[in-house]
């Protein structure tokens, strides 16, 4: 077995798991996932929750199909160039990414409810959401290599990469672009460092945690290589692997971004996150594959928990949001509900707006803000069926790592 050390960034007072982090302590002796799972008992929720003041809509810059140069950079479909050349992402490197079998494609409004979702949602309300209110954080930047011509560079492990979870293959950076927090491909701000590339002509998605290209030296940890012309399994990329996020995800799969809110419907779960002291200890259900050494007690959240806004809460839910834009995310976390995916303190998360037609500040007329879902409650929503829970400590990652 591994024994990770897992690297943690604060937030105020709160001490959150990095992504794809792997628990710590001492793991036990097994290996094969039994068909009851092992859930750690102890460790009432916290109360904590530090406000975020972030996260609001990114403000754009990206230059729209018609052609015309804007300010952030970014070469428009129709050719013309700004001042980054990055490339726009074309309609093959928009959602969904996947097979509409996908765990996270699958509607969730007719899913059975969950045996625990009354104490866990119980427990989930009485400490609230990690910021003290529903936030969306839009700071995730997804980059396209559309004509599968961006170079690719072979990278150094850093301490943030596990063995055997995590793929080892050169991974394509597009000119011009960025990692997640940062204005291009240096980890300047000790952030989670992101670094995400669809790459429709390979059929693959590169998602990799704490990536740092300085002076021409590529170091980085976790690297996810997935594989978008298949149906994952159930147990993704084998349970008890984790990714370039905690709960063992492809992070862009599961983030909306604005052209899909514009578009009025957003077809998949989306990503959400909570504070390490809310969700369960070394404890994931499907379609998760990896949880983390978090301190939550055993009706604390377990990492992949499916939460949907429940049926007879919505209508009053969507009546007390701001805006229209607002009312297609709850929607969606109705009808496909939100999983949760890795550790942090603002609830959503979705795609910046610089590969988008859409623009946050001025989607469906009136934008979409951060602050605009903070109505939504814990105990508006329930939990989905989750099935065998799964004790991380517990199992080996059975990932054959993907090297080229």
């Amino acid at each position: 077995m591994r024994v990770g050390t897992a690297l943690a960034w604060a937030v105020g007072s709160l001490i959150l798991p990095a992504c794809g982090s792997k628990p710590t302590g001492t793991l036990g002796t097994g290996g094969v996932p039994g068909t009851g799972g092992v859930i750690n008992t102890g460790g009432s929720v916290g109360t904590g929750g530090v406000i975020n003041t972030g996260g609001s809509g990114a403000t754009g810059g990206v230059i729209n199909t018609g052609g015309s140069v804007g300010t952030g950079g970014v070469i428009s479909t129709g050719g013309n160039k700004g001042t980054g050349g990055a490339t726009v992402a074309t309609a093959s490197c928009r959602r969904p990414f996947f097979a509409a079998a996908a765990p996270w494609n699958s509607r969730a409004d007719a899913m059975p409810v969950d045996s625990q979702s009354a104490t866990i949602i119980a427990s989930l309300q009485a400490h609230g959401w990690g910021a003290g209110r529903m936030q969306i954080d839009s700071s995730i930047h997804v980059m396209c290599d559309a004509g599968g011509t961006a170079p690719k560079m072979a990278f150094t492990k850093t301490g943030d990469f596990y063995s055997p979870d995590c793929d080892t293959a050169p991974i394509p950076i597009p000119t011009g672009g960025h990692l997640e927090g940062e204005t291009g491909y240096t980890c300047a701000n000790d952030g989670d460092c992101h670094l995400i590339v669809v790459s429709p002509k390979e059929s693959r998605i590169y998602e990799q945690w704490r990536a740092n290209i300085t002076g021409g030296t590529f170091q980085g940890g976790c690297l996810a290589v997935w594989d978008t012309s298949t149906v994952p399994p159930p147990s993704l990329r084998g349970d008890g692997c984790t990714s370039a996020d905690a709960g063992g995800f492809p992070i862009a799969a599961l983030l909306f971004d604005a052209d899909e809110v514009a578009a009025g419907h957003i077809d998949h779960a989306i990503r959400f996150i909570l504070p390490n002291d809310i969700i369960t200890k070394n404890t994931f259900v499907h379609p998760a594959t990896h949880a983390t050494n978090s301190s939550g007690g055993a009706n604390a959240v377990p990492y992949g928990a499916r939460l949907r806004l429940r049926t007879d809460r919505l209508s009053a839910v969507l009546a007390a949001l701001p805006n229209a834009a607002a009312r297609v995310v709850a929607q969606a976390m109705h009808d496909y509900g939100m999983i949760l995916s890795d550790g942090g303190n603002i609830a959503l998360t979705s795609e910046d707006d610089e590969n988008t037609t859409a623009k946050w500040s001025n989607v469906m007329g009136t934008g979409l803000a951060a602050r605009d879902l903070q109505t939504i409650l814990p105990s508006d929503f329930e939990m989905v069926e989750g099935g065998t829970r799964y004790d991380t400590s517990k199992l080996d990652c059975p990932h054959v790592p993907v090297t080229k």
